[in-house]
């Protein structure tokens, strides 16, 4: 054989062993428990793409807070402990800023608003968040966080003197609060229970779901008919370990885990129109602020959000982009 062909064969095997990609594990942690509508669906999701890449890719996923809190599974991420979580959006505000716009209190007035505005901006802020070394595969609905407490909460007036939870690692909520003349304990997630069965905290605001989860319907009386606080969760993979996957075997991941998240979006919203029902026939009472009691409330946040898309180092650009949507969704629902 000529000096030359053995050349070309040589070189040609080597661009074809450049082109073999090793199999890649993406370890998955998250709060979520396991058997748990999440937790099925992403297992579900995991089965397909191994399937469907051959053993290429795989997940492995890590439920019910065993690899910690949100903020310790991001720092294993950091540490390439773990390739990615399922967290509240809240969490990554270290990653991404923008993730929290639309956390910001009294934004959304129902579910039709969201939708509207999620429609528009969510390929946007998945984007962006790519840009800042993470992917995100999908956003889904957690719901509406509604304030929940021992007593009747209708007016600003209602609020003063109470002593309400905070996340100890959520800013928003803090800001929140202190906007409502409100002094919060702050509080890890796991302690809020003994603190109303201790009488510590009297007021919490959280999703129906999550309220009938963590058994605080045990201890709760009201629930203040107002939503507070939009909630969603995000399924977030560190950049650097997807880019081990070969790009035909990330459209594959991608691909089916957008249809498991939307599965999810649409399932959770379902399970609060559930929960809240659950939380009447329990006997807990819905309060609803009257139309004057609502504005007074919106008008007394609106300096603290305003500061807070500030000082959170949020995009002006798409902080006036999601007012925009708004303001055009409400317009159009005028009569």
């Amino acid at each position: 054989m000529k000096p030359n062909l053995l050349k070309s064969l040589a070189f040609g095997l080597l661009l074809f062993s450049g082109q073999t990609t090793a199999a890649v594990t993406l370890k998955i942690a998250t709060l979520s428990p396991d058997g748990s509508y999440w937790m099925q669906k992403m297992r579900a999701g995991g089965e397909q793409i191994e399937k469907q890449t051959g053993g290429r890719v795989s997940l492995k996923f890590y439920p019910g807070g065993v690899m910690g809190d949100d903020a310790t599974v991001l720092r294993k991420m950091r540490l390439h402990q773990l390739q990615g979580a399922a967290v509240t959006s809240g969490a990554l505000n270290g990653v991404y800023p923008d993730i929290q716009l639309y956390n910001l209190v009294l934004l959304f007035r129902n579910a039709q608003e969201v939708e509207y505005v999620r429609q528009k901006m969510d390929a946007e802020l998945m984007q962006g968040m790519e840009q800042h070394s993470m992917v995100a595969l999908g956003f889904a609905d957690v719901g509406f966080a509604y304030m929940m407490s021992t007593v009747p909460i209708q007016t600003l007036a209602d609020m003063r003197s109470q002593k309400a939870w905070a996340p100890d690692d959520n800013k928003i909520a803090v800001s929140a609060l202190q906007a409502f003349d409100i002094s919060p304990i702050p509080l890890p997630l796991r302690d809020v229970l003994m603190g109303l069965q201790t009488g510590m905290i009297n007021v919490v605001a959280g999703s129906p779901v999550g309220a009938l989860a963590l058994q605080w319907h045990s201890k709760i009386k009201y629930v203040t008919d107002l939503p507070m606080l939009y909630l969603f969760g995000v399924l977030a993979i560190d950049k650097p370990a997807f880019d081990e996957i070969a790009p035909a075997d990330q459209h594959i991941v991608r691909e089916i885990m957008a249809g498991v998240i939307k599965e999810i979006d649409q399932h959770s919203r379902e399970d609060n129109e559930q929960a809240i029902a659950a939380l009447k026939n329990q006997g807990i009472q819905f309060v609803k602020p009257t139309p004057e009691a609502a504005e007074e409330l919106r008008q007394k946040i609106a300096a603290t959000n305003s500061e807070f898309e500030k000082t959170a180092d949020l995009s002006p650009e798409k902080t006036a982009k999601l007012h925009r949507y708004l303001e055009e969704f409400r317009n159009q629902a005028k009569p």
